[in-house]
């Protein structure tokens, strides 16, 4: 704590010393000296990898009142409005451990409650750059902005801790002080931070919010973790001797456009900074001066900042009458090109069919289909296979051989998906003709429903019985009624 204390009393003999030469070499410059104090939240942004640290610990962690009490020293930088702003403070911080248990775990824990503060102080030197802007034209109130680093030095701390038992119920509080040094569960002597202050200055006195916040971790805890302070508060500052800003020194402006005529090559009329005091050209007379013109040297227009009417893909049509921005084109079509409806690489205006894709060498029309003819041989493989499709007698069921027939069938319909097979079931004349329809047909169904279940879409197949009817053999003999008995699969094209 010593160490502390006596390393800020060397920076702050140090601190005034350097104003001290600042102002002797200021010439007009004045340094004002002001008693600046202050009330604040303090609180420490804590992070660590314990396990349930959040719900356990960290929503009972709380901000903590504090204040700062101490010196603050002015020296103006200049005529530009800027102030270097040391100060020398006592300023206290910490944070609040905060519990009160129900009922149910009060009577296991035995406490009512515990609350736990930790109240830290240290010396502390903010280092600020300060913008004073005024708001009265006498130059004595002023709107001002501050910030910069601090250096923060330990001067004393401890840990109260009080609590409230059930069994028997008592109240109790103490009091630790807090370790400083390099151990585990002790704290640094040197703490850095940035901090900020933003405020009215009113005459001698000086109103401001202000808040900091700590680059180095000022904790070394008995596990991994990170300690920064963080200050929210307000300050009231009373300077003991009047100065604010140098008023300027007043200089001729004929053309009031707050350039001296000694520095204005335009003296008589008003212009810019950056163009020496006269107005700011316009190189190619568009009425768009040169800092707002993106094409100082070609005329053009000032919705695109000075430059002509852009034409993005470079065919003779500007972006605003082009209705294909991306794609050269011609002006019949809005600068899109010629149209071509079908996709087929032959534009309308020479495509002779231009709602039906074709080669340009057919002159965009679709090249006629080859035409499609059922060889001979398939034709005989088919008829082979349909005289070995038989069924049980008076029933739909297959007969064996006839899965391994209509497998070839298959795979020979699966090859060719511009085929088309209807199928037709026929019968003798035993029985009634109504009852020979019904099993004519539910053998034709039954061979269409094999062959969807290896693939085949429904749309190449056709079903249909014809019971009796269209014989080709004599029923009143045994051969003729065999051969009435039958299934025909005839193959065809699609229309071509």
């Amino acid at each position: 704590m010593n160490a502390g204390i006596n390393a800020s009393s060397a920076v702050m003999r140090k601190l005034v010393l350097l104003c001290l030469l600042i102002g002797s070499l200021g010439g007009q410059a004045q340094i004002r000296l002001g008693i600046l104090g202050g009330l604040h939240s303090s609180n420490v942004l804590e992070t660590n990898n314990l396990p349930g640290w959040d719900t356990a610990v960290k929503k009972y962690l709380n901000s903590r009142s504090g204040y700062q009490l101490g010196l603050i020293l002015e020296v103006p930088l200049g005529r530009s409005g800027f102030f270097f702003q040391p100060a020398f403070t006592y300023i206290t911080k910490g944070r609040q451990y905060d519990r009160n248990y129900d009922s149910l775990t009060s009577l296991l824990t035995d406490t009512i409650y515990n609350k736990s503060t930790l109240n830290l102080s240290y010396i502390e030197f903010p280092l600020n750059i300060t913008y004073k802007m005024p708001l009265t034209p006498f130059h004595r109130n002023y709107f001002f902005v501050s910030a910069g680093p601090y250096v923060s030095f330990f001067y004393s701390g401890n840990i109260t801790t009080q609590s409230l038992t059930q069994t028997p119920e008592q109240y109790s509080t103490e009091s630790n002080p807090v370790n400083v040094g390099k151990g585990p569960d002790t704290y640094k002597t040197v703490d850095l931070g940035l901090n900020g202050r933003a405020g009215f200055e009113l005459g001698n006195m000086m109103l401001s919010a202000y808040f900091s916040r700590g680059l180095t971790s000022f904790y070394h805890a008995t596990y991994p973790g990170t300690f920064h302070h963080q200050v929210f508060g307000a300050s009231l500052a009373i300077w003991l001797a009047a100065s604010g800003p140098l008023p300027p020194l007043k200089k001729k402006d004929t053309d009031k456009d707050g350039i001296p005529d000694d520095e204005d090559m335009c003296p008589l009329k008003p212009g810019t900074a950056k163009w020496h005091g006269c107005p700011t050209p316009d190189t190619d007379h568009d009425g768009i001066d040169d800092d707002h013109d993106s094409c100082r040297t070609i005329p053009g227009v000032a919705r695109y900042n000075g430059c002509p009417v852009p034409d993005t893909d470079h065919d003779g049509i500007d972006d605003e009458h082009d209705s294909c921005k991306l794609v050269p084109g011609v002006a019949r079509y809005h600068g899109c090109p010629i149209p071509d409806r079908d996709g087929d690489g032959v534009n309308d205006e020479e495509d002779q069919c231009p709602d039906s894709a074709g080669p340009p060498e057919n002159h965009g029309c679709p090249l006629p289909a080859p035409k499609i003819v059922i060889r001979k041989e398939d034709s005989v493989a088919i008829n082979y296979i349909a005289r070995n499709v038989l069924f049980t007698s008076s029933s739909d069921q297959f007969q064996d051989g006839t899965p391994t027939a209509l497998d070839s069938l298959a795979v020979r319909l699966l090859s060719h998906p511009e085929w088309h097979l209807t199928i037709e079931g026929y019968t003798d004349n035993s029985g009634t003709a109504a009852r020979n329809m019904l099993l004519s047909q539910k053998r034709a169904l039954a061979i269409r429903n094999y062959l969807l279940r290896k693939g085949l879409p429904a749309s190449q197949l056709t079903a249909t019985g014809f019971g009796q009817e269209q014989p080709v053999g004599d029923n009143k003999t045994l051969a003729g009624r065999a051969a009435n008995r039958r299934v025909e699969l005839k193959l065809s094209v699609e229309k071509q």
